[in-house]
C-alpha cells in the first residue's frame, strides 16, 4: 500500500492549486544530502534506450564533466513498463541508478514511489528551453522538478502524396473531413483503406484523446479523480469506433507484417502519427520513400489548433542518488546544450524536447524518407508549439494494459467502443483503490 505520505504528495504535485510546502519539505533532504558532489569526483550511472548515447556521454565525460569530475556511464535498457518496474525493483533495494530516462506518462507512478528526486534547486534555468506543455509533464504541476524533458511525439497527419492525388483527395484539416475522406476513398477504391484503428498502442488513443481535451488524471483536493470515459475520450472512441463499424476504415494492428505491407503497397494510405513516424516507415513501407508527406493533425473545430503528444520522455535524477546535484548538471546539459542535442538527434534519431534544438542545423533538412518535404521540421516544430497538456496519474500501465484488451476486442469485433472506455476507467479507478489511493467519484 503506497505511503500516505507520498500519495499526498503526488495528489498534491497533480493539483490544479499547488501545495508546494508538502513537495518542498520532500525535497528539501535530497538536496541537503548532495554537498559531497560539489567538492569531489562524482561516477555517476545513466539507464537508458536512446541508442547512440554511449556517445553522446562521452561528449559530456570528455569535455564539462572532466573540468567538473563527474564521469557518466550509460548502461543500455529496455524502454517501457519493462524499465519502470526495473527502476521500481531497484530503489526497493536502494540500488537505483543515479539517472534514468523515463517516459511523461511514468514520471506520476515513479514519484509516487518515492524513486524520483526534486531537483528543482539545481536546474533553475532551463525552464526556459521548454515549451510550457513539455515542461509541466515534468513537473507536474508543481514547483518542483522531477526530470528534464528530453524528446517530444507531437502528432501529425501522415499520407501518400501520389495516391490522394490519383483518387482526388483533399489533406482534411477537420476530423469530419477525415471521415469524408475515409468514405470517398472507399467508394472509388473499394480494396483500400485511409488507415488503420489499431488497439496495441494505448498512447496512440492517449494522444488522440489529450487533442480532444481530455483529462484522464486530475486530483481533487487530496483524492484522484479519473476521467478516463469522460466526454472528450468517449467523442474520440464513438468517432473511431464508428468508422471501423462501417467499414470506412480497417481494424488491424500496427506494427505487423500485414499492417507494413499495406502501407509498403498502398492498401493503406495515410496513419495519423507522430514526428517520429518517418523512422518507422523506413522499415516498414520502404518501398514508398518519398511518395509520402505529412499535415497537421485533424481538428475538432476548424478554429482549433491544437495537437496531441504520442511518446517522448525525459532524464531524471533518483532519489538512491548520492550526487543529485552533479546527475542534474548532467541531465540539464544533455538536454539543453547544443553540442549534446546535435549528438542526440545524430547518434539517436531523438526530436529534441528544448525549443531551439528544433529549428537548429540538425534539423535544416527533412527527414531523407520525405526528402520531397523540404518544410518538414519546420513545420514540425510549429505543431509542437500547439501540443494539448496532458494529465498523466500513478497507474497509467493499469489503463494501458486495459485499453489493449477491450479496444483490441472493441476493434476486431466491431463493437461499442464506449464500453471499452468505460471498462478502461472502471479497472483503472479500482487498482487506484486497490494500491491505497483515495478517488474521488
Amino acid at each position: 500500500m503506497p505511503n500516505t505520505k507520498l500519495s499526498r504528495l503526488v495528489a498534491t504535485a497533480l493539483a490544479v492549486t499547488l501545495g508546494a510546502t508538502a513537495l518542498a519539505a520532500c525535497g528539501s533532504s535530497d538536496k541537503d544530502s548532495d554537498s559531497d558532489a560539489q567538492s569531489g569526483p562524482a561516477s555517476l550511472t545513466y539507464w537508458t534506450w536512446t541508442p547512440g548515447m554511449d556517445k553522446v556521454a562521452d561528449l559530456w565525460n570528455k569535455g564539462p564533466g572532466k573540468k567538473q569530475q563527474i564521469t557518466v556511464t550509460v548502461k543500455k535498457q529496455a524502454s517501457g513498463d519493462t524499465l519502470v518496474t526495473k527502476i521500481l525493483t531497484a530503489h526497493k533495494a536502494k540500488k537505483a541508478p543515479d539517472l534514468v530516462q523515463a517516459e511523461y506518462q511514468a514520471l506520476p507512478t515513479l514519484v509516487s514511489n518515492d524513486a524520483l528526486a526534486d531537483i528543482a534547486g539545481d536546474v533553475k534555468d532551463a525552464k526556459s528551453d521548454f515549451a510550457d506543455g513539455v515542461w509541466q509533464q515534468t513537473t507536474l504541476g508543481t514547483d518542483a522538478v522531477y526530470a528534464i524533458p528530453q524528446d517530444i511525439g507531437p502528432m501529425m497527419f501522415y499520407y501518400r502524396q501520389d495516391l490522394f492525388k490519383k483518387y482526388g483527395l483533399k489533406v482534411p484539416t477537420t476530423w469530419d473531413e477525415f471521415a469524408e475522406t475515409a468514405r470517398a476513398l472507399k467508394k472509388k477504391a473499394p480494396d483500400k483503406d485511409l488507415t488503420t484503428f489499431s488497439a496495441n498502442d494505448s498512447g496512440l488513443f492517449a494522444g488522440l484523446a489529450q487533442q480532444a481535451g481530455a483529462k484522464w488524471w486530475t486530483t481533487s483536493g487530496e483524492k484522484w479523480k479519473v476521467g478516463i470515459d469522460d466526454a472528450a475520450s468517449k467523442k474520440v472512441a464513438d468517432f473511431w469506433g464508428g468508422l471501423v463499424k462501417e467499414g470506412a476504415i480497417d481494424n488491424q494492428p500496427m506494427y505487423t507484417p500485414s499492417w507494413n505491407k499495406a502501407l509498403n503497397t498502398g492498401k493503406q494510405i495515410a496513419w495519423v502519427s507522430a514526428v517520429w513516424a518517418p523512422g518507422t516507415l523506413t522499415t516498414a513501407a520502404p518501398d514508398t520513400k518519398g511518395k509520402w508527406a505529412m499535415a497537421p493533425l485533424p481538428q475538432w473545430s476548424a478554429s482549433e489548433k491544437v495537437t496531441g503528444s504520442w511518446g517522448g520522455s525525459s532524464t531524471a535524477v533518483t532519489t538512491d542518488s548520492n550526487h543529485k546535484a552533479a546527475a542534474a548538471k548532467f541531465a540539464a546539459w544533455l538536454n539543453t546544450d547544443p553540442e549534446a542535442l546535435t549528438a542526440l538527434a545524430k547518434e539517436g534519431g531523438i526530436y529534441p524536447a528544448a525549443t531551439t534544438a528544433q529549428t537548429s542545423d540538425a534539423f535544416a533538412q527533412p527527414p531523407a524518407f520525405f526528402s520531397n518535404q523540404s518544410d518538414f521540421y519546420a513545420q514540425a516544430s510549429e505543431i509542437a508549439k500547439s501540443t494539448a497538456p496532458s494529465a498523466w496519474g500513478p497507474n497509467v500501465n493499469v489503463a494501458y494494459t486495459t485499453f489493449k484488451d477491450a479496444f483490441g476486442a472493441a476493434a476486431k469485433n466491431k463493437s461499442d467502443f464506449s464500453a471499452a472506455l468505460t471498462k478502461m476507467q472502471g479497472d483503472t479507478v479500482a487498482d487506484l483503490k486497490k494500491q491505497g489511493f483515495e478517488v474521488a467519484e
